[in-house]
């Protein structure tokens, strides 16, 4: 991710937010221990993943892409660079059968569920491209 601009980054990252993550997200990708790999196609990003080490392995997250080999590709180019024996987890979004095919396909498992909730009206996030949430410990 270091050879492409922060500016292209965010403006990739914006549809899955509602607000500004500029100050997360630059911290997010930058902190240590972790992997941030993004997809260049035709001078644009299509996708990009985070992977960083956790309690017990590594967390992949997010996870965005323009379709599911591009997610496909990320997810196993960030899995690589961790240790083979390592585990590792991915929180994908049930709404996303793309993102739940790309896990069960790697024999993961669920390890626990989370509903979403909204006040008001659900946003219009673009979850077929999310096949992977950033976290769930920051609430």
């Amino acid at each position: 991710m270091s050879s492409i601009s922060f500016d292209e980054i965010c403006a990739y990252d914006k549809p899955f937010f509602l607000g500004d993550r500029k100050q997360f997200l630059n911290c997010w990708i930058n902190q240590p221990q972790t992997e941030a790999l993004g997809i260049v196609k035709n001078n644009k990003l299509v996708g990009y993943g985070v992977m960083r080490l956790c309690r017990s392995g590594y967390k992949i997250g997010p996870l965005f892409a323009d379709d599911p080999e591009l997610a496909e590709r990320l997810f196993l180019s960030l899995k690589a660079h961790a240790p083979e024996t390592a585990p590792f987890f991915l929180d994908t979004p049930e709404v996303n059968a793309a993102a739940v095919d790309l896990a069960k396909r790697y024999n993961m498992t669920a390890a626990f569920e989370t509903a979403r909730m909204y006040a008001g009206r659900c946003p219009d996030l673009p979850i077929n491209r999310l096949f992977g949430v950033t976290t769930f410990e920051l609430g």
